[in-house]
């Protein structure tokens, strides 16, 4: 019998037998309270006058009339840039110790500052993950297993008074003593900044490992669970690690991988997703039912929803500030809406670029669907992120094929707008077949686009390359591993760039 497993379940069946749910809404007006309380003596808390605040009878009204919506570039050039100098107290009590780099889906590359106070609210939140697998019915031994977390280097870069690196290598470097004896791959794996021998050390350490669970961003999982396949000359990742039972995904949409992933597996895994992004741990999967995350709605993080609609949003996909806007108590179900979040971090009203559904407002449930700005709406096509994953979807059933990556842009041919379509898969077929069967399950799913190409929209081409060629671009532009997500919508200028780049590895 696993016995220290079984204390370990039994404690997190005591813990979530005392520990009931939160209520959201409450929830969040405590939140609130105590971010405005904490940093009432900040430069950014007297300028927006936190302690009358603190006095108002409704505090969330009085907080969204008195502080105004920031995007990355407002946060920073008005705020933080004073922090990367080395000034204290500015959005945040203290100094600061960390800074998340982010290369971002949306902008340029963002340092975004990790207090002391938010690595231990991703600490906390990790917990409550740990604490939700009590609903997933498993065995007392997967608690003794060990788990490998797939993220980027641990190796932070030291600046002056601060360290800088991506927030999966801060939090790896911030995990518990307890924990170390179950993490892998370990710190001096984790620290290699080299991706391709990463994996290599990886694959050699491999056998020596019982991995219980996964954890990272699904293509660069599925890259390592090949290379340690290969390696060892195995037929399934369970020929080395009969006991993986669990991974927990994240930052994109795992559905467009799941086909591939599964060809690497000799049993089914449980998939739990999560929401961890440069400015905080926001939401995990916390039942086996549904495949919506629960916002963490009691650990520093207060969520704000704007409806996504063009008189909410300016033309560069920012929330304008007479803008409709919501708290999480007068939001609705099956609304999509762009996330605002203030947090133990010093952001405030901050945007950071997802849209998201709430699914379960009982629940505090989300989905999310998509990015602000990427968001197909140059003619009127008004194509979500979340309407092209389903469209791809529909794709991989009718012609039985993965789609892993692709990319869109609306371009101009002859003189006339045009979407075009870069189709990353394995299996060859003809760009126009595509392109056809695209543009008819878009039209059919929605109006809007529909509307656009009888009107604006003269054009729809495609065009289906290995996947291979995306992470090939990826390495290249941008980096291997850790959070860096491959763009699905992109500005004419830099889609012209990017498939100059394909058409040059013909």
């Amino acid at each position: 019998m696993a016995v220290f497993g079984e204390l370990i379940r039994k404690a997190i069946d005591v813990y979530g037998f005392v520990t009931s749910e939160p209520d959201p809404a409450k929830a969040q007006r405590e939140v609130l309270h105590d971010l405005l309380t904490k940093a009432r003596l900040t430069a950014f808390g007297k300028k927006h006058n936190f302690t009358e605040l603190l006095q108002s009878d409704d505090i969330v009204s009085a907080f969204q009339q008195a502080v105004p919506v920031h995007d990355y570039d407002k946060m920073h050039d008005d705020w933080w840039h004073y922090l990367l100098e080395g000034h204290q107290n500015v959005t945040w009590p203290g100094g600061q110790r960390y800074f998340a780099l982010s290369s971002g889906t949306t902008s340029n590359s963002k340092s975004i500052p990790v207090t002391d106070d938010m690595v231990d609210a991703i600490r906390k939140s990790g917990i409550q993950q740990v604490m939700s697998l009590k609903n997933f019915d498993l065995p007392a031994d997967f608690f003794e297993k060990q788990i490998l977390m797939l993220g980027s280097s641990v190796s932070l870069i030291e600046k002056d008074d601060h360290e800088e690196g991506e927030i999966s290598g801060i939090s790896a470097s911030n995990i518990p003593v307890w924990f170390r004896g179950y993490y892998k791959p370990g710190v001096e794996i984790a620290s290699m900044t080299d991706w391709d021998e990463k994996v290599r050390q990886i694959a050699i350490e491999a056998p020596g490992w019982d991995i219980g669970s996964l954890s990272g961003i699904p293509s660069w999982i599925e890259m390592m669970l090949k290379e340690v396949i290969t390696y060892n000359k195995l037929n399934t990742i369970h020929d080395i690690w009969p006991n993986l039972q669990v991974y927990t995904t994240g930052g994109v949409a795992f559905e467009p991988y799941r086909k591939s992933f599964e060809t690497l597996l000799a049993k089914p895994l449980i998939y739990i997703d999560t929401y961890l992004t440069s400015e905080g741990y926001l939401a995990t999967q916390k039942r086996p039912d549904t495949s919506s995350m629960s916002l963490i709605v009691d650990n520093g993080i207060f969520f704000e929803f704007v409806p996504f609609m063009d008189e909410n949003m300016d033309e560069e996909g920012r929330v304008k500030q007479d803008a409709t806007i919501l708290p999480l108590e007068q939001a609705e179900e099956n609304v999509d809406y762009v996330l605002l979040i203030s947090t133990v971090s010093g952001t405030w009203r901050y945007m950071i670029g997802d849209t998201v559904m709430i699914t379960d407002k009982k629940r505090a449930e989300i989905k999310i669907t998509g990015r602000t700005k990427h968001f197909l709406n140059v003619v009127g096509e008004q194509l979500s992120v979340h309407q092209m994953n389903k469209a791809m979807e529909t794709m991989q059933k009718q012609y039985d094929m993965e789609i892993k990556e692709f990319v869109v842009s609306a371009i101009r041919k002859d003189g006339e707008y045009i979407n075009k379509w870069y189709i990353g898969s394995n299996k060859e077929l003809a760009g126009s077949e595509m392109a056809a069967s695209l543009d008819n399950e878009l039209s059919n799913t929605n109006k809007n686009y529909k509307v656009a190409r009888s009107k604006s929209l003269k054009g729809v081409e495609a065009e289906v390359i290995p996947v291979e060629q995306f992470y090939r671009w990826s390495e290249e532009f941008k980096k291997l591993g850790g959070q860096a997500k491959i763009p699905r919508v992109m500005k004419e200028d830099d889609f012209l760039e990017f498939e100059q780049y394909i058409k040059g590895l013909s």
